[in-house]
């Protein structure tokens, strides 16, 4: 029915991976056809990440209204005429609700439109939208659409393909993300240094991870504690941080980018949710994931005791009792 799709979705790290399992379900349904993803110049990386999914990857140059990154209008202009000229089969909006970008993707000449849309904003080709389930945990939202568009889901495990070696530390350890793309959204070093302590003190060696703009974050954390720390902050690449969680004891984050990689790689984690959405972005295991939401119970004390019962937990192969 389809032989050229476009999926847009220009969003973060943690927001792409969790469309993963919508697009593993749209290639099942689709497997001859040639996908393309539209999204942020980083997301690149997706393509060489999961080549069963996307077979080309669109750099998205930004749009007004999107905060995502600054508009450059001719950029813009120059996508919408190479779009155009695509006259692809069907065109997909997974973005958001589409308050401010379905009428922009109603323009970029795709034979059928469709995603998710307000009530009152449904597109000329009503079958092929889905009004934006506002309450949904992020997965389960683009599963849903899938299956309005009659297209079988085909699981809501996310996935994170990595070929790095690293190094790893030879006791078990715990990795610590302590930053995030927005300040705001950042837990305190001094709480973030406390919980590292605590576990440091049971003997876990604790390995400090982020980029190399999250440095100072992470040199902050490592001056509070008084236990040694692995600072590895903007010393691996992507893959490496992968390598590093899939053989740690847990995580301790609240980068919801960090966390949907360790949901990927089954690897234990504490997150703290500093944004009160909690049940949009959360890793789906709740057994192997905890999750405390600090707008709404901002206790340290809860981060540790859901950290202990974590950890005392049966799935970490040579784990140290707390």
């Amino acid at each position: 029915m389809y032989s050229t799709i476009a999926v847009f979705r220009a969003l973060q790290l943690g927001d792409m991976l969790c469309v993963i399992p919508a697009c593993r379900a749209l290639r099942h349904a689709f497997p001859q056809a040639h996908i393309a993803l539209i999204g942020l110049p980083w997301a690149n990386d997706l393509i060489y990440r999961f080549p069963a999914y996307f077979d080309e990857f669109i750099a998205f140059p930004g749009y007004p209204g999107l905060p995502e990154q600054p508009v450059n209008a001719r950029a813009t202009d120059a996508f919408c005429d190479a779009i155009r000229q695509r006259k692809f089969d069907l065109l997909l909006q997974m973005h958001g609700n589409g308050s401010i970008v379905n009428p922009f993707m109603e323009t970029l000449g795709a034979r059928v439109t469709g995603g998710f849309c307000r009530q009152e904003e449904y597109g000329p080709y009503p079958d092929t939208y889905l009004e934006y389930p506002e309450d949904e945990h992020e997965i389960n939202r683009h599963l849903l659409l899938m299956r309005h568009l009659g297209i079988p889901t085909q699981g809501a495990h996310l996935e994170f393909p990595y070929a790095t070696m690293i190094k790893l530390p030879s006791r078990p350890y715990i990795c610590v993300h302590p930053a995030s793309r927005c300040a705001a959204r950042q837990w305190r070093p001094r709480y973030f240094a406390a919980l590292a302590d605590h576990f440091a003190a049971k003997g876990y060696t604790i390995v400090l991870t982020g980029t190399a703009g999250e440095r100072k974050v992470a040199a902050e954390v490592a001056a509070r504690m008084e236990y040694r720390s692995m600072n590895l902050a903007g010393q691996t690449s992507l893959d490496g941080v992968a390598a590093l969680l899939q053989q740690a004891a847990a995580l301790f984050s609240n980068s919801t980018g960090v966390s949907q990689i360790a949901a990927a790689l089954e690897t234990p984690s504490v997150i703290i949710s500093m944004d009160g959405e909690p049940h949009r972005r959360a890793p789906l295991n709740k057994r192997l994931h905890r999750t405390i939401d600090w707008t709404v119970i901002p206790d340290y004390n809860a981060v540790l005791n859901e950290a202990a019962a974590l950890l005392a937990s049966e799935r970490v192969p040579g784990q140290l009792r707390c």
